[in-house]
């Protein structure tokens, strides 16, 4: 399998990534064959992946922009992925020139891409860690460098927490990022359930499989437990509720546009939270 230039040395391009998967899911080009013939499996049983990835990016500029607007300009985004158009330093700055990003990932392919999107940004960079890891998040020196915990921060989880299992204590990993946080910072979310997917959880089941077979489990949570991970927070109306319906401003791209008549965009859930 011939390396492209863009992938970084040392990485396995024989195995499948999330993050990769992702990427081509959202009309991406950093991706490998390997990743696409696991989305294309996992699209068998649920052709409408992609919608709700359209929907989860659409949540997420909604919620960078209601942070800004409430007078949070600092966001440290944990599983933040291969960079697309409309990241989240891109709607934050273009709303406060100022605002500041800390990207998060664990994916060599998608730390590099974040490094050469944002050279020459100063108020923006990348660290290579793990959401598993809280403290080595909070350590890390581009932190420190551009974030004031003393200070209202967005901590965005976006599409991320469904790939820790109950093992790996999710609730325990947010609640220490939690307590770094000061007063006023905004907890920004979005989780996978089957609750709202317009198939059979026996259906959709055969997707979740797909990522099971990966080695990268994507776990279902019901909304009662993705509501659990906003202990110490006060839920922004309206709470916790599919994508699309979470203070829907008709300000996406027409390319992100999901369709209220597209029943996949209702699939999940995503809300945002203020720690008090």
């Amino acid at each position: 399998m011939e390396r492209p230039a863009w992938a970084p040395p040392g990485i396995d391009i024989s195995v499948p990534s999330v993050s990769r998967i992702y990427d081509y899911y959202l009309g991406g080009s950093h991706n490998f064959e390997v990743d696409r013939q696991a989305a294309r499996r996992a699209m068998e049983f649920m052709p409408g992946l992609p919608k709700i990835m359209q929907a989860n990016r659409a949540f997420m500029r909604r919620a960078v922009r209601y942070a800004v607007a409430q007078g949070v300009t600092q966001f440290l985004d944990i599983g933040s992925g291969i960079p697309t158009f409309g990241n989240v330093h891109e709607i934050a700055q273009a709303a406060s020139p100022d605002a500041r990003v800390v990207y998060v990932d664990h994916d060599p392919v998608a730390v590099a891409h974040s490094q050469a999107v944002l050279a020459g940004n100063d108020h923006a960079g990348v660290v290579a860690a793990d959401l598993r890891k809280p403290r080595d998040i909070l350590a890390a020196p581009e932190v420190s460098r551009l974030l004031d915990l003393d200070r209202p921060v967005a901590l965005l989880l976006v599409a991320v927490l469904h790939f820790l299992e109950d093992a790996d204590d999710p609730y325990a990993a947010v609640a220490e990022l939690r307590d770094a946080l000061a007063p006023g910072s905004l907890l920004v979310l979005t989780h996978a359930s089957y609750e709202g997917i317009p198939l059979s959880e026996e259906v959709a089941g055969g997707a979740v499989g797909v990522y099971r077979d990966i080695r990268n489990p994507l776990v279902m949570r019901s909304s009662g437990q993705i509501a659990r991970f906003f202990d110490g927070f006060e839920l922004i109306e309206p709470g916790v509720v599919s994508m699309p319906n979470w203070r829907p401003d008709g300000s996406e791209e027409p390319e992100d546009g999901e369709a209220p008549e597209d029943p996949y965009a209702f699939s999940g859930f995503g809300g945002v939270g203020r720690k008090a």
